[in-house]
């Protein structure tokens, strides 16, 4: 259905509109700004108002002589679109969720004497005080601090203190789906940085910065999907690179931290603008929408300030629960079962399927990622062997098709099965037939 209204802002919002109700589709084309504006009965430059609009709230994207279309990933995607249906009896290892019977309880504060009003600082100070404990002991300065709700909250405030719509930004390829949906939604430009389990690629890095890159986003471990660390020796290669480009925002991810399984080698410390963002969400519990960033004193009171304009805080019963988390031996012991719970079975499954001659990456996390030549069949002959993966599209922007198979749960009985149901996979052809 075409685009209808008389001013550019109906038009964009008829477009949002069809995109919700699922009368158009992400990967459809939109009329010509000519053609449409011929059919409405109005000037070309309202149709071409309403489609800058509709990029600029990353809905759409153009591609030259191919015209406007819908973005695969636009912000109005429904969470549960973006993976396979998963049928009934299916065993769902897609979503990357932790086990939850590895997550600690947490603890809230007292009801009793619990009555924070208005007028107290955004940032609970016994969550500072963990928070200064636990970045400083692997070597990230807490001068200055704040908290979010989360880290993909964190990434889009400091992204917001810096850039502008159609900024380049570096980001690791494949990488995190939500952050690449992020990125389209803020109109800022993704240059993809290949990565492999030691952590971005510094010769790409280093020509992504060169090629304008306003911001270069990081995982420092538990890489999803990929399960890649920033190791030592990599760490070491990339922050020459980064001290060559001062002004780049550096923004590194740790959501992963306690249950890793790898150190932390942070690139912070070279740029003028920075940002580390520990969440506790994997490991502590993913409604634990909580994190605490660290960062230059521009970026952090610029964070803070914008945050004073909306929310005003992260709830002080949240950051008084991850603070415990953080505090606690009987959690930091809690953590440490899971962390080697993770790591078993990551390695269980790829080392099953190593045997049966699929290579496969999990360095760190709760992920394993394997590499293939059709995702589609791939995806579809697992399902119908019983096995839920997710297809790598949603985490890649030019890199080998993938699936992202998330072992948070999986048995040692299950390992075996869901390797040869992969390795099956593996020789289905893109037409079905075995090769």
């Amino acid at each position: 259905m075409a685009p209808t209204g008389r001013t550019a802002a109906d038009i964009a919002a008829s477009v949002e509109r069809d995109l919700h109700t699922h009368t158009i589709a992400p990967g459809d084309a939109l009329p010509p700004v000519r053609t449409l504006a011929a059919e409405l009965g109005v000037n070309p430059n309202t149709v071409a108002a309403a489609y800058r609009t509709l990029r600029d709230r990353g809905i759409v994207e153009t591609h030259g002589r191919a015209g406007t279309r819908i973005r695969a990933r636009p912000p109005t995607t429904r969470r549960d679109s973006l993976g396979p249906t998963v049928p009934p009896g299916t065993r769902d290892l897609s979503a990357g969720e932790p086990d939850p019977a590895l997550l600690p309880s947490p603890a809230f504060p007292d009801p009793a004497g619990w009555r924070p009003l208005y007028r107290h600082d955004a940032l609970y100070e016994p969550f500072a005080e963990a928070g200064r404990t636990v970045l400083n002991a692997v070597g990230v300065t807490t001068e200055h601090l704040a908290a979010t709700s989360g880290a993909l909250d964190g990434l889009e405030r400091a992204l917001a203190a810096h850039l502008r719509p159609g900024d380049l930004i570096a980001v690791e390829d494949p990488g995190w789906g939500n952050l690449l949906d992020l990125l389209a939604a803020l109109n800022l430009t993704p240059r993809p940085v290949p990565v492999d389990d030691q952590g971005p690629d510094p010769a790409a890095t280093e020509e992504a910065l060169r090629a304008g890159a306003r911001a270069f986003i990081v995982t420092a471990r538990a890489q999803n999907p990929t399960g890649a660390a920033v190791s030592a020796r990599r760490a070491a290669a990339l922050r020459p690179i980064l001290a060559a480009h001062p002004h780049v925002l550096l923004l590194e991810d740790d959501h992963g931290n306690d249950i890793a399984g790898e150190d932390l080698y942070t690139l912070t410390g070279v740029s003028t603008h920075w940002a580390h963002i520990r969440s506790a969400a994997k490991a502590y519990g993913p409604d634990l929408r909580c994190a605490i960033v660290s960062g230059d004193a521009v970026t952090i009171e610029r964070i803070a300030g914008r945050q004073r304009l909306g929310p005003g805080w992260v709830s002080h019963a949240l950051q008084h629960a991850v603070a415990h988390a953080w505090a606690t031996p009987e959690v930091a012991h809690a953590t440490e079962v899971a962390r080697e719970t993770y790591r078993l079975r990551r390695t269980r499954l790829i080392d099953a399927l190593r045997a049966r001659g699929v290579a496969a990456t999990g360095r760190t996390g709760i992920n394993v990622w394997v590499e293939v030549p059709d995702e589609t069949a791939a995806v579809a002959t697992l399902l119908a062997r019983g096995w839920a993966v997710a297809p790598g599209s949603r985490y890649r922007i030019t890199s080998a098709p993938g699936l992202r198979i998330t072992v948070a749960t999986l048995t040692a009985t299950e390992t075996e099965h869901l390797a040869d149901a992969v390795a099956a996979a593996l020789r289905i052809g893109p037409r079905g037939q075995s090769r």
